[in-house]
């Protein structure tokens, strides 16, 4: 049996071509940032990154709608005995590094602040 962290190597980029091909979201861009299969390869958890982030509810519902599609895609450019089925998550690792920095520069001019006071 396959090793999933082999399976989710071999998923991401035919999984990020078959979503570019699929959707039709002129406005919106998607990046699949992860795959991560269940050790029995039933499942794989698709992590994607939207922008601009208004647009991930959209982007999401789609992804589902076009499930089917994207495995015959994977069916079709990959050889394993069963493609898994795909769950579907917005990736906000980024959202969230920007507020991390975001007080992070807000406590840094609160220092200099104090430090021009003294």
């Amino acid at each position: 049996m396959a090793k999933p962290g082999k399976i989710n190597e071999a998923l991401q980029p035919v999984l990020a071509a078959a979503v570019n091909r699929e959707l039709e979201l002129p406005n919106a861009l998607v990046t699949v940032v992860y795959v991560k299969c269940s050790q029995d390869l039933k499942y794989a958890t698709v992590g994607v990154s939207v922008l601009p982030s208004g647009w991930q509810g959209t982007v999401l519902k789609k992804l589902r709608q076009k499930s089917g599609a994207i495995a015959g895609d994977l069916k079709k450019n990959l050889v394993i005995r069963r493609i898994p089925k795909l769950r579907w998550l917005v990736d906000d690792t980024e959202d969230r590094a920007q507020a991390v920095e975001a007080v992070l520069a807000e406590e840094e001019a609160e220092i200099k602040k104090i430090i021009k006071k003294k």
